[in-house]
């Protein structure tokens, strides 16, 4: 019977928009995470609930993005990465949903929970990439997708400061459930479900044992400034991450399909990118803190611009745009000078940054200037870091993989808001009978996050060289191209070499 030629014209156009749509995906689960920021001031007002209620908005969607990001990731592998990456979608959406049908508080913290589902996305849609592209455009696209995160956050916080600004702040969500619907169904349609898997039964005790450790670890992290870090329950937290984890760590080390493969994550090509990435996370979230901060300061400081809100968003826009043109400069940077010179690159970039907002953070101009900068750097990190991960780890463990490095940016970002807000705390001055912070806690923040970005830098140099690449072991594969499948963590001590996504006979899938 003759093809349809209609068909194969379809398959076609589906197989080109699957990285578009992917990253449309990674920049809605920033927004989604970035939006409610604007809201926060005006939260206890419009739904008669305390500040500290208000704060568990965002908290809520920390805890469970961190929870769910290895865990959605293992289930990924495990029963296919599309289908999971539809039900992250789904949550996200449905939690948008809900949170523009309400004011009570409870039921948007509860609905803030589900959004953070949409943490796993990124890592989801790296190990599609991977699975669906031939080598020559992996590097590119995996590069893309990781910057989706800067862009998104770049972008959604004017946007929704905007509509909060000019409409009823229950249209911000109702905007983002559109958005997500409109994700959602572009997914459903253009991703194929990847062949590759890894079989087994799920680790269901790795898995609440990880959650109940991160709940200890985050909740202390983001809660310590409000609580006191050293009153019994922050102090109770820490001690029982501590203990919790511990527990989990030896559960690994003897279940026969783990949740994390410790064996395989204590390798330095996967251990020394996961550093990286935590130090990383801490390094760049200081730039985006602090900035709509400082700029929203009032001029009787004596260096804040007065700026509103959406100016403040305005001034980060600029940030996201660079993460999006130089996203395929990594890449290229990676592919002839391997993944870990361009992550060692822009934690240098960063701390330069860092070192621009040090030297001038009054002027407008500098304040964007020094940002972009930052967000240049970070743009190099965030692309190498999926990269390094991808070719450390068998093909069908990629999205718990990765969603391990999506986890400790993370966990780098809740440390970083804990450790500035405690900088400025203990700098403050008087205004209009209010304590404001001083520019030199500011500044002092910079110092911190640039010292961070150069510890980040070191880590990167003592990732092992690349595969391929000269001086090294001959016959491996190289970033973004040939990978090496087969083995175990508990390492058989057999691996086939492909040419090829994992998985696949060495040939681009038909239509990719």
């Amino acid at each position: 019977m003759e093809p349809d030629p209609t068909a194969a014209d379809q398959g076609g156009i589906r197989a080109r928009m699957t990285v578009p749509v992917l990253a449309f995906g990674g920049i809605l689960m920033a927004v989604m995470q970035t939006v409610v920021a604007p809201l926060l001031p005006d939260l206890p007002r419009l739904t008669g609930a305390s500040a500290g209620s208000v704060s568990w908005m965002v908290t809520a969607t920390l805890l469970t993005g961190a929870v769910l990001t290895p865990v959605l990731g293992r289930a990924g592998d495990m029963y296919g990465k599309r289908r999971v990456l539809l039900i992250a979608l789904a949550l996200m959406t449905v939690g948008s949903v809900l949170c523009a049908m309400t004011s009570d508080i409870r039921l948007l913290i509860a609905a803030r929970g589900l959004q953070g589902a949409a943490a796993a996305v990124v890592p989801l849609s790296i190990s599609i990439l991977r699975d669906e592209l031939p080598p020559a455009r992996t590097g590119s696209a995996v590069a893309l997708m990781s910057s989706t995160v800067g862009i998104g956050a770049a972008l959604g916080l004017p946007l929704a400061a905007i509509i909060v600004q000019y409409a009823n702040w229950h249209v911000m969500f109702w905007a983002t459930s559109g958005l997500g619907a409109l994700g959602l169904a572009l997914a459903w349609w253009a991703v194929r479900e990847s062949p590759v898997r890894s079989p087994g039964r799920f680790d269901t005790p790795g898995a609440l044992g990880l959650a109940a450790g991160l709940v200890c670890l985050l909740l202390g992290v983001s809660q310590g400034g409000q609580w006191g870090w050293t009153s019994p329950g922050i102090l109770g937290l820490f001690a029982g991450c501590v203990l919790i984890m511990a527990l989990w760590w030896r559960q690994q080390l003897r279940a026969e399909r783990p949740l994390v493969d410790l064996r395989l994550a204590s390798r330095p090509g996967v251990a020394l990118p996961h550093l990286a990435a935590l130090l990383a996370g801490f390094a760049f979230y200081a730039n985006s803190l602090v900035t709509a901060q400082l700029v929203q300061a009032p001029t009787a400081t004596g260096y804040g611009l007065g700026l509103s809100i959406v100016g403040s968003g305005l001034c980060l826009l600029p940030s996201g745009i660079i993460m999006l043109l130089f996203s395929p400069v990594s890449a290229r940077i990676s592919a002839a000078r391997g993944a870990r010179v361009t992550l060692a690159l822009g934690a240098l970039v960063i701390a330069l940054g860092y070192v621009l907002r040090i030297a001038d953070s009054r002027a407008l101009w500098a304040v964007i200037l020094g940002a972009a900068v930052v967000s240049t750097g970070t743009t190099l990190c965030y692309s190498a870091l999926p990269t390094l991960i991808l070719r450390a780890v068998p093909g069908d463990q990629t999205a718990s993989a990765n969603g391990v490095n999506v986890l400790m940016r993370t966990i780098g970002q809740a440390v970083c808001s804990a450790a500035v807000a405690a900088v400025l705390v203990h700098h403050t001055m008087p205004l209009g009978g209010q304590p404001v912070p001083t520019l030199h806690g500011y500044l002092l923040a910079f110092v911190m996050a640039g010292t961070v970005a150069l510890i980040a830098c070191a880590v990167a140099l003592a990732v092992p060289a690349d595969p391929g690449r000269p001086g090294t072991r001959a016959g491996s594969s190289a970033d973004g191209g040939g990978t090496l499948v087969g083995a175990s963590a508990a390492g058989s001590g057999t691996s086939e070499r492909t040419d090829g996504p994992a998985g696949t006979d060495g040939k681009a899938r038909e239509g990719a």
